[in-house]
C-alpha cells in the first residue's frame, strides 16, 4: 500500500511540475508574443481554466505527501518527504497570498475593462510563478530521492 502511495504522490507532483513549468516557460511566452489583445485574452482564459484545477491539484499533492510521511514514518527517506511536504505548504501559501489575488483579477479582464497596469500585474504574477515553480521542482526532486532511498 505504501508503495502505491509513493508512486501516486510522485507522479501527481511530477505532472503538476510539468504543467506549471509549461505555463512559465512555454504557454505564457507564446501568449505574450501574440498580437494585439490575443495574449491578454488567452491569459484570462488560462486563469479561469487552470485557476479552477490547480488548487485541487496542489492540495491533493500536499495531502498525499503528508500521508506518505505518516505511513512511512520509520522508512528511510521520510525526512525528505517531510521537507517536500513543507515545500508544498510553501507553494500553497505563496499561491494564496501572492498568485491567486492577481489571477482572480486577471481572469475577469477583457480588452475593454482591463486596468492600465495589466501588463505589470501579469509580469508580477510571472515572477512569483517562477519562484513557485522552483519550489515545487525542489519538492518533486525530494520525493524522487525519497523513493530511491
Amino acid at each position: 500500500m505504501l508503495n502505491a502511495l509513493q508512486v501516486i504522490t510522485t507522479v501527481l507532483v511530477g505532472l503538476m511540475v510539468g504543467v506549471e513549468f509549461s505555463v512559465a516557460f512555454v504557454i505564457n511566452p507564446i501568449l505574450n508574443a501574440l498580437p494585439e489583445d490575443s495574449g491578454q485574452l488567452g491569459r484570462s482564459h488560462g486563469g479561469r481554466m487552470l485557476g479552477a484545477l490547480m488548487p485541487v491539484w496542489y492540495i491533493t499533492s500536499l495531502a498525499l505527501a503528508a500521508a506518505w510521511a505518516v505511513a512511512g514514518w520509520d522508512n528511510p527517506g521520510t525526512g525528505l518527504v517531510v521537507i517536500a511536504a513543507a515545500l508544498l505548504i510553501i507553494s500553497v501559501i505563496m499561491s494564496i497570498l501572492l498568485l491567486v489575488p492577481i489571477n482572480n483579477r486577471g481572469k475577469t479582464w477583457t480588452p475593454e475593462n482591463r486596468p492600465e497596469d495589466w501588463k505589470e500585474q501579469m509580469n508580477r504574477w510571472d515572477r512569483f510563478h517562477y519562484v513557485r515553480v522552483a519550489v515545487i521542482i525542489a519538492a518533486f526532486t525530494l520525493l524522487v530521492a525519497a523513493l530511491a532511498s
